[in-house]
């Protein structure tokens, strides 16, 4: 029945692609859909984008085995979206028409950080996805019960991912995204009734049953972050990270104003809040119906609870019902995968041909048919190293390459964006600073931390690891280091490259915030102030 299941999402998607196909005619519409997508259509897209199987699976079982501190990182991915609304989606939709170079190329006029942009957007994405890429391998044979192996589940999403986006693009990968939302909600809104039905409808009768099982210290933080400054590094890094990850940020250019990318913002909370606040009754439930001994017996990251709970929800293993239910947890995600490693993909394709091909080997001036060309073939490229990549690394750790995602965009890619916007003196020489330093500098704790310096054998595929004594950076994320390191990077690189101050710099700086929260001189309308 899983199989079945799975094999209609993707009858659904595929058929949705091959219509996209047919308005999928010019670069502008493979990069953005030709901002034709409705505020209400793309911020059900950012909340598919954003929801991923880490989300649905992951921090179902961390709240499953861990309790408050599992449901910090659905506090921390929630609240991240307050920073994209009131800092970056207006003036990114006003600033930039593809891509975040393109909202710093209209501040700093240098074609430069055009690429160091780019190359941000290509590393943060390459990181993103090859988690993606590994847990999709792992988790389809682990949900399929060794019946289809991780050397054939991640060539298989790889080739799903490129089909999706050369074949419809922006448009096809959209609708992709809204249908794995619509399901996943319609599966965490029916297991959460059921959850309730269960506990005469009273979240505190659940918490209750936990706390008997667990004890009441499982109900407050401290089971899995025992040092608390890791655990507010990891909340920072996701908070902070979200307004800078390059395949969120390129959702707001495909709606035809800023009003609309800030409305995008909020269905997205909306949504995302909901499902957040819902993964706290199914981890719960989890732990109070299943037992923490049974989840870690499926999986010792916790990553079936979710289908285990459903199965038991639907009436339990060997049950008709209950087969139905842990087929269909399964198949929907199935579908976040494919959602999530398509947004990926596309945005990685596009920042390549706008920014490197057409931008800095074209000088700006390659024609739309070459553009749709080499946007399609980057896109195969970016499939086939994903795969590549995925398939070297299927055997390693690789949970953590969430998390550094975030850390890169909140350490690389935020601190240029906020200069970029508010800081009258930032330039060119700051950005690339920022940039480079903010991603070297996250890769070296990286690699000096417990992630890397010392990882216990017997967790290599648990995605869980050990705080280690003798890491010479004792934090598992860097964000409250590298966060920080990475705005000094930029501010560093200002007054390295600084010149003397002119009439003509305040002008561009007014002009560019004008246009930044009004909209002057996007789409014809008045290009400046008085």
């Amino acid at each position: 029945m899983t199989f079945l299941l799975a094999a209609i999402i993707v009858a659904i998607t595929l058929a949705v692609t091959f219509w996209a196909s047919k308005r999928n005619t010019s670069a502008g519409d493979f990069y953005v859909a030709g901002g034709r997508i409705s505020a209400t259509q793309n911020g059900i897209a950012i909340a598919g984008d954003y929801m991923s199987a880490a989300s649905f699976l992951g921090i179902t079982g961390l709240i499953a085995l861990n309790g408050y501190d599992g449901f910090m990182y659905s506090v921390g991915w929630f609240i991240a979206y307050l920073t994209v609304l009131f800092i970056v989606a207006e003036p990114l939709r006003n600033l930039g028409k593809y891509t975040l170079a393109d909202m710093l190329v209209y501040r700093l006029k240098d074609p430069r950080v055009r690429t160091y942009a780019a190359v941000s957007t290509i590393v943060i994405s390459t990181f993103y996805m090859i988690a993606q890429v590994v847990g999709a391998g792992s988790l389809i044979s682990l949900l399929s019960k060794g019946a289809i192996s991780a050397d054939l589940a991640i060539p298989l999403v790889g080739v799903l991912m490129i089909i999706y986006v050369v074949v419809g693009g922006m448009l096809a990968t959209t609708w992709v995204q809204i249908i794995k939302a619509m399901l996943l909600m319609f599966a965490t809104i029916v297991m959460t009734i059921l959850i309730l039905s269960r506990f005469g409808f009273s979240f505190s009768t659940l918490l209750g049953q936990v706390e008997a099982k667990n004890g009441a210290e499982f109900l407050g933080a401290g089971v899995k972050y025992k040092n608390p400054i890791d655990l507010i590094s990891l909340c920072l890094a996701l908070v902070l990270g979200t307004a800078g990850l390059p395949h969120i940020l390129v959702r707001f250019f495909t709606v035809p104003t800023a009003q609309d990318a800030r409305k995008s913002v909020v269905w997205a909370m909306v949504l995302i809040g909901a499902f957040y606040v819902m993964t706290a009754f199914m981890g719960n439930a989890a732990n109070a119906l299943l037992g923490k001994d049974a989840i870690v017996a499926a999986n010792a990251a916790g990553n079936m609870a979710a289908p285990l709970l459903a199965e038991n929800l639907f009436g339990g293993a060997g049950t008709l019902g209950g087969e139905f239910g842990l087929a269909f947890v399964t198949a929907v995600a199935f579908a976040t995968i494919l959602a999530v490693v398509a947004g990926l993909t596309i945005s990685a394709s596009t920042s390549f041909t706008h920014d490197i091909y057409n931008g800095v080997l074209k000088g700006g001036q390659a024609s739309e048919k070459d553009q749709f060309r080499v946007a399609r073939l980057a896109t195969v490229a970016v499939g086939i190293a994903a795969i590549l990549l995925g398939l070297a690394a299927k055997t390693q750790n690789v949970a953590f390459l969430v998390a550094l995602a975030f850390a890169l965009a909140a350490s690389a890619n935020l601190p240029v964006i906020l200069f970029t916007l508010f800081w009258r003196r930032f330039n060119a020489t700051g950005a690339m600073w920022g940039i480079v330093g903010g991603i070297l500098f996250t890769l070296l704790l990286i690699a000096i931390s417990p992630n890397i310096m010392k990882i216990d054998p017997d967790t290599l595929t648990t995605g869980r690891h050990l705080i280690q004594a003798n890491a010479i950076f004792p934090l598992e994320n860097p964000g409250i280091i590298s966060i920080p390191a990475g705005f000094l990077f930029a501010y560093l690189g200002t007054l390295i490259g600084a010149r003397r101050h002119t009439p003509e710099d305040d002008r561009i700086f007014e002009d560019m915030q004008f246009r930044a929260y009004t909209g002057a001189g996007v789409d014809g309308t008045v290009a400046a102030h008085d």
